[in-house]
């Protein structure tokens, strides 16, 4: 064999040896990431002014009105320890959304001065909130309010972060989307598993509940603005060894959304490289007095 070979050969070799290594190690960091997700943890309840906070983004939303009143129906049960808090973030609409958010009883409504996406809408009001288990959901209530009551179970029962699942076994759709918003939605799920460990059958869903407490520590330490900022969420999640839990919804597809497949996928694939680089140059990296200082608290 000749010397050109024998050096192609060997990297070769050591190219190969290298993906094994490789592909073995994220096999093993996996398992860990999986373990802690699944595993629910025992530690006192978060400080807080009230029992749950809900945080609406909203940009245009002519009816946004409603939407907080019906919010405010769902929830009228939970009226102990200090009730519920509704914060509407309008994301610079200048249309008169954040003046009808206010008429209609949200208790807090913060102004974006541009529109910046609705990641950094929920990010404004998640980081303002005061409730000792805080939830998002969508303007337009894709999902019944209802279920905020199941997520508020869930993440009083020990769990860091709950989850709306439309991929989860017992989920029911009540009206399908369109066929290529839907293959879209499914195409996201796979590209998110550049980034993610664990397996997430819908990273998407505008349906999510945190403890107050891991609430501030995920967006405080979040920067994604726009579509991708879920796919950070859970990148987070992860990282920080907190557990999620998914549970099924009851999916009402409507016609005002503001996501356009084509153009939030491109701009989803932008975000998932950007979060890649964030996450290898330890940018979401915590400072040691950010730990929750309790069993199964922050890991690095």
């Amino acid at each position: 064999m000749r010397g050109a070979d024998r050096t192609v050969v060997a990297a070769a070799g050591v190219a190969a040896v290298g993906a094994i290594g490789w592909t073995w190690a994220r096999r093993t960091r996996a398992q860990s990431v999986r373990r802690a997700l699944d595993s629910p943890t025992a530690r006192p309840a978060p400080p807080g002014e009230f029992r749950l906070s809900v945080v609406v983004p909203a940009y245009r939303e002519p009816d946004i009105g409603a939407s907080v009143a019906v919010i405010r129906q769902a929830l009228a049960d939970v009226h102990d320890d200090g009730g519920v808090e509704v914060i509407v973030v309008d994301d610079g609409s200048h249309d008169g959304t954040a003046e009808r958010a206010s008429e209609a009883g949200a208790d807090r409504v913060v102004r974006q001065p541009v529109n910046r996406g609705k990641g950094a809408a929920v990010r404004a009001g998640m980081l303002v909130a005061r409730g000792r288990t805080v939830a998002f959901t969508d303007a337009d209530l894709a999902y019944s309010p209802d279920h905020l009551l199941t997520l508020l179970a869930e993440v009083e029962s020990g769990w860091d972060v709950v989850v709306g699942s439309r991929r989860h076994t017992d989920t029911t759709t009540l009206v399908r989307a369109r066929r290529v918003r839907e293959l879209g939605g499914r195409a996201i799920n796979l590209l998110t598993r550049v980034v993610l460990l664990g397996h997430h059958r819908d990273t998407q869903c505008g349906l999510k509940a945190f403890r107050g407490d891991v609430a501030r520590i995920l967006f405080s330490h979040s920067h994604v603005d726009g579509f991708a900022f879920d796919v950070e969420l859970f990148l987070l999640v992860e990282r920080y060894g907190f557990s999620l839990h998914e549970v099924p919804v009851t999916v009402v597809n409507t016609g005002g959304s503001t996501v356009r497949v084509v153009r939030d996928a491109a701009r989803l694939v932008r975000d998932l490289f950007r979060i890649r680089a964030w996450s290898a140059l330890g940018v979401y990296d915590l400072e040691a007095t950010e730990s929750l200082d309790e069993p199964g608290g922050v890991a690095e």
